[in-house]
């Protein structure tokens, strides 16, 4: 048995915020109370109480004086590039990331190698997946090789354990093979997650076209390349009733779509991630490489419309697109070198330090964007603090600022460009199903 004594519980489902305590029984939630005493616990339960990592007999209590306790983040989109790329990064150096980053549940991305277009991989990557210490899930691919020309056969894959369907990557370009996806995916009653970049607007993609692409000389990635494939694929959704994720949206357009689609249709959603909600394109010039990513960092305008999404409801979903690429692969010229950065690690601290600190999201909005909505689009139990559930948590102090150093990263890459930032919300504790999968050092 685990106690949690003295923290303040973020609630999402209610909206609250309150002080209990929780105790923790066979990995669920067992009691919430104002104040549980460990002693009448202990006599009440007996030999009930068991063991946790190497602790005596009895009740361990984790005193979260000062602390903040909320659900385990789920993250709805995520690259462990395993198999294929595990020199980047793998599922259990991914999972270890995970969990740092106060995340006891991740959806995997399909395009690994090989892709999760088949039921090996697919029951690979899920194997795997329970080697960790965390709940690992996965989509598979749309269409065969990513080629979008033929689509997988998506029931088996969701039979086989797929949470849903995407060719994150990869922009998904015939419109009828795409609108046959969305029927099955509905039919399966699963997402379909879709990375909306048109190749025909763009010219050396990772870097938006203007300014900062002036500035280096070279072409970059047209906001119409996103526009125009959201306003597509939104109307498609529209129609076939199916639940669509528009993934990392990037524009003020976008966001404008999204808005107005949602007002015709509850299976819309939208993510955004925290590089797109703190930094603009001008972060190129100082980061080079380490700011590039797909879609690229867009305007101010952009940025503040982004926020502006998560704080009205047009985006009910924050993921972090977690991109690892080995030094290598980075240190190439900027118009070689891979797009994405890695994100588990500092998307709490960024959220804290640049949504909430700011005013612009309360904590249980936060919650109920980084672990409630992505729990319930993917259909997760995930996302809720009350009796019964499963013990996923995080404690963690809100008003603590700290230094995000490279030493600290748990992933195998190291690209991002947050190194050296100060990051707010440190995460003390991570647990799932009760029990103590990361503690702070």
């Amino acid at each position: 048995m685990l106690l949690i004594k003295n923290g303040t519980i973020i609630d999402p489902v209610k909206q609250q915020e309150m002080q209990a305590d929780i105790l923790i029984q066979e990995g669920r939630i067992k009691r919430i109370e104002k104040e549980l005493d460990e002693k009448k616990l202990e006599e009440e339960f007996g030999d009930d109480c068991g063991k946790q990592d190497g602790m005596e007999d009895g009740i361990q209590v984790l005193d979260a004086s000062g602390m903040k306790v909320g659900p385990g983040l789920v993250d709805l989109h995520v690259h462990f590039r395993d198999p294929g790329f595990t020199y980047k990064e793998d599922i259990l150096s991914g999972a270890r990331a995970a969990a740092k980053g106060g995340f006891t549940t991740v959806v995997l991305m399909a395009n690994t190698k090989p892709a999760v277009d088949n039921e090996e991989t697919l029951s690979y990557i899920l194997e795997k997946g329970r080697e960790t210490k965390i709940h690992v899930e996965t989509c598979g691919t749309v269409t065969k090789g990513l080629k979008g020309r033929e689509l997988t056969d998506m029931k088996a894959l969701k039979a086989a354990g797929a949470a849903g369907f995407t060719d994150d990557g990869i922009p998904l370009m015939d419109k009828e093979l795409l609108e046959q996806a969305m029927l099955t995916a509905k039919e399966l009653k699963v997402p379909i997650s879709l990375h909306e970049e048109d190749p025909s607007f763009i010219e050396n993609n990772g870097v938006n076209a203007g300014a900062v692409a002036a500035y280096f000389g070279i072409g970059g990635s047209d906001s119409k390349a996103e526009i125009s494939l959201i306003e597509r694929d939104v109307a498609l959704a529209l129609q076939t009733g199916v639940s669509l994720n528009v993934q990392h949206i990037s524009t003020k357009e976008g966001v404008e779509i999204v808005r107005r689609a949602k007002k015709q249709g509850s299976n819309i959603h939208a993510e955004a991630t925290p590089h797109h909600f703190t930094l603009t394109e001008e972060a190129v010039i100082k980061k080079g490489t380490l700011a590039k990513m797909n879609p690229p960092l867009r305007r101010e305008e952009d940025r503040l419309a982004i926020i502006e999404g998560l704080k009205d409801g047009a985006i009910d979903l924050i993921a972090t697109d977690h991109a690892p690429h080995a030094k290598e692969e980075k240190d190439r010229p900027l118009t070689e070198a891979p797009s994405g950065i890695i994100g588990l690690e500092t998307a709490f601290g960024l959220a804290i330090a640049n949504l909430v600190e700011l005013g612009h999201l309360t904590l249980p909005v936060l919650f109920e964007k980084m672990s409630l909505n992505p729990a319930r689009l993917y259909h997760l139990q995930a996302g809720i603090i009350e009796e019964g559930a499963p013990a996923d948590l995080i404690v963690f102090n809100d008003k603590e600022k700290y230094i995000f150093r490279e030493e600290d990263i748990y992933s195998k890459s190291h690209n991002t460009p947050f190194i050296g930032e100060r990051l707010q919300g440190k995460i003390y504790f991570t647990i799932v199903e009760g029990v103590i999968v990361y503690r702070a050092e």
